[in-house]
C-alpha cells in the first residue's frame, strides 16, 4: 500500500519556518562596509568566508596569543526596551579586549555572535556598527561572526550577543602580577559609568525608582538612560601607550565582582590592595544606585566597577610618570591605594 499522501502538501519554505535567508543576505551586505574600516595589518580573509584568516605581525618574536570571551549580560534588556542598540556592540568588544589586555597583549581581532527569533536588519545593523566602532576605538579588526536566526527560541524583538578576542603580547612582558610587591602604588583609571555588569541590579533599582516617582531626569549631565546605557569603555589604547613607556605590573579590568574580587587575581599569594576611601569621587549615577538600592559601601565595591573602570599597578617610583602618560592619552587618573603584606586581613580593603 502507497503511504503518499492522496494530495500534494502545500509547500513549506524556510521563510515559512521562520527564517529569512533575504533579510540575512541584506543584513551581511550592510555589515561588510562598517567591518572594512576596522582592517589592520594582519588581515588575510575577513568577512564571507568560512573562516577568517589572520597573520601574527611580524614584528613580535616570541609570540604569544591571547584570548578571551564575553557577552553584554542584562543590559540587553534595557536595551531591547528603550530601543537602544547602537551602543550594546561597544560593550561587547570592550568586556573582551579589556580582559585581553589586562595579560599586556595587543588585541588583534575580533568576531562576534548575533542570535534572534527573527531577523530585523535595521536592530542587527545598528548592533554590529556598535561592535565595529569598538573595534575601531581599540585598533582590533573585526574579521568574523556569525547572525543565528532561531524562530521560538527568542520572543519578539529580543536577542542576544556573545564575543570573542584574539591578541598577541611578546611571552617576555606577559603580565602575571607575579612581581607585585608591598610598597607599589595602585592607580584607578574612570570608568564611563555601570559598563556592562550589575545590571540585574540596576534595573531592580529602576523598577523600585519608577514605583515611587522619583526616577532623575539626568544624571551626571546626560539624559537619565543615556547615563545607564553608557558603553563600557575601551582602555586599550590608552594602556597599550602606558606599556611601551613604563614597566607596568599588573593590570585589572573591573568587571562582575567589582574592585573586592577582581584585583585579587592579579595579586601574588599574601598581598592586598589596601584602597582609599575618597580617593577618586563617586558620581551621581552610583550615589543614585547606591541610595535607591539601600546598600552599603562594601557591596557597592562588589557589586559594580563603582568608578574605576581598570586598575594598574605600578612601583612607586614610577607611579607619577606612568599617571601622566595615562592622562595625556585621555584617561582620568587616580591614585587609589597601596599594595600591602595581607596578613590577616581580606586581599583588598577600601577605608
Amino acid at each position: 500500500m502507497s503511504t503518499s499522501p492522496s494530495s500534494p502538501a502545500t509547500p513549506i519554505s524556510y521563510k515559512d519556518a521562520g527564517v529569512d535567508i533575504v533579510a540575512g543576505d541584506a543584513l551581511v551586505e550592510r555589515i561588510k562596509p562598517l567591518a572594512k574600516k576596522t582592517l589592520r595589518e594582519g588581515v588575510l580573509a575577513g568577512i564571507g568566508g568560512f573562516g577568517a584568516l589572520f597573520e601574527v605581525p611580524k614584528r613580535y618574536q616570541e609570540p604569544v596569543l591571547v584570548s578571551g570571551t564575553d557577552g553584554v549580560g542584562t543590559k540587553l534588556k534595557l536595551a531591547f526596551e528603550w530601543q537602544m542598540h547602537d551602543t550594546v556592540g561597544i560593550d561587547l568588544v570592550a568586556m573582551s579586549v579589556n580582559d585581553v589586555l589586562v595579560q599586556g597583549a595587543e588585541p588583534l581581532f575580533f568576531l562576534d555572535y548575533f542570535a534572534c527569533g527573527q531577523l530585523n536588519v535595521d536592530t542587527a545593523a545598528a548592533v554590529v556598527g556598535g561592535i565595529a566602532k569598538g573595534c575601531e576605538l581599540s585598533g582590533c579588526a573585526l574579521i568574523g561572526g556569525e547572525t543565528a536566526e532561531m524562530p521560538g527560541m527568542y520572543p519578539a524583538g529580543e536577542y542576544d550577543l556573545a564575543g570573542f578576542a584574539v591578541g598577541v603580547v611578546e611571552k617576555s612582558k606577559i603580565l602575571t602580577g607575579q612581581n607585585v610587591r608591598p610598597g607599589d602604588v595602585v592607580l584607578g583609571l574612570a570608568s564611563a559609568g555601570v559598563h556592562s555588569n550589575g545590571f540585574s541590579l540596576v534595573r531592580k533599582v529602576i523598577d523600585r525608582a519608577t514605583e515611587q516617582g522619583h526616577l532623575p531626569v539626568t544624571l551626571d549631565g546626560q539624559p537619565f538612560k543615556q547615563a545607564i546605557m553608557a558603553p563600557t569603555k575601551l582602555y586599550v589604547k590608552s594602556v597599550l601607550q602606558a606599556l611601551a613607556q613604563h614597566p607596568i605590573k599588573a593590570l585589572a579590568h573591573i568587571t562582575g565582582g567589582g574592585l573586592l574580587e577582581n584585583i585579587p587575581r592579579v595579586l601574588p599569594e599574601g598581598t592586598a590592595a589596601h584602597l582609599r576611601a575618597g580617593s577618586w569621587p563617586q558620581s551621581e549615577l552610583f550615589a543614585w544606585l547606591q541610595s535607591v538600592a539601600g546598600i552599603d559601601d562594601i557591596e557597592m565595591n562588589r557589586t559594580f566597577n563603582n568608578g574605576i573602570g581598570m586598575v594598574v599597578v605600578v612601583d612607586a617610583s614610577q607611579a607619577e610618570a606612568t599617571a601622566a602618560t595615562l592622562r595625556a592619552a585621555g584617561e582620568t587618573v587616580y591614585t587609589i591605594g597601596v599594595i600591602a603584606e595581607q596578613g590577616s586581613g581580606a586581599p583588598v580593603e577600601v577605608k
